[in-house]
């Protein structure tokens, strides 16, 4: 019986420590991106971004926690707004600012989140003309730390991340192309 316990703890140790190497040789940084083509200008779109009272209109992670507490700060909108929240364990607890915003073309975000897991990261957006579009990309990278390269282990980030981006996305383009 002991034979059997030690052999089952040998082959659970060595599965372990083989997850562990794994995840060590996943990438130091990360990046998660998805553009939508908007029928619509950039001008008409930007705001909705640049101004995170508006994110509840379209935004994905608003509508997950009808009780999330949010604040506002610095600027109204664009550079140096802020904006922080603390809900449930579907949106958890975390803060944003607005760190460069270039016209109607580009938005860059610091985005810190403290639980359920820290997470230091970058958010991005441009809005690129095309004829009588725009093209969307929406995009979030930053360094992946022991514990995010052990979680890619067992989940693929960039579809979960990126379908919550598709979901942002459509969201975009549903309220500036019915105007």
């Amino acid at each position: 019986m002991l034979k059997a316990i030690a052999v089952t703890a040998i082959v659970f140790a060595a599965g372990l420590a083989a997850v562990l190497v794994f995840a060590l040789t996943k990438p130091d940084t990360f990046r998660v991106e998805r553009s939508l083509a908007v029928k619509a200008p950039a001008a008409a779109i930007y705001p909705l971004v640049a101004d995170f009272h508006r994110w509840t209109a379209w935004s994905p992670y608003e509508t997950r926690d009808p009780a999330m507490k949010r604040t506002f700060g610095g600027t109204p909108a664009g550079k140096g707004a802020t904006y922080a929240r603390d809900g449930n364990n579907k949106v958890g607890a975390g803060h944003m600012e607005i760190l460069e915003a270039t016209g109607s073309s580009k938005l860059r975000i610091k985005l810190d989140f403290e639980r359920p897991f820290e997470g230091h990261n970058t958010a991005e957006f441009t809005f690129v003309p095309q004829g009588d579009a725009t093209l969307v990309t929406w995009a979030m990278y930053g360094p992946a730390p022991f514990m995010s390269k052990l979680m890619q282990v067992f989940f693929n980030m960039d579809s979960m991340i990126g379908k919550d981006f598709e979901t942002g996305l459509a969201g975009l383009k549903k309220l500036t192309e019915k105007r």
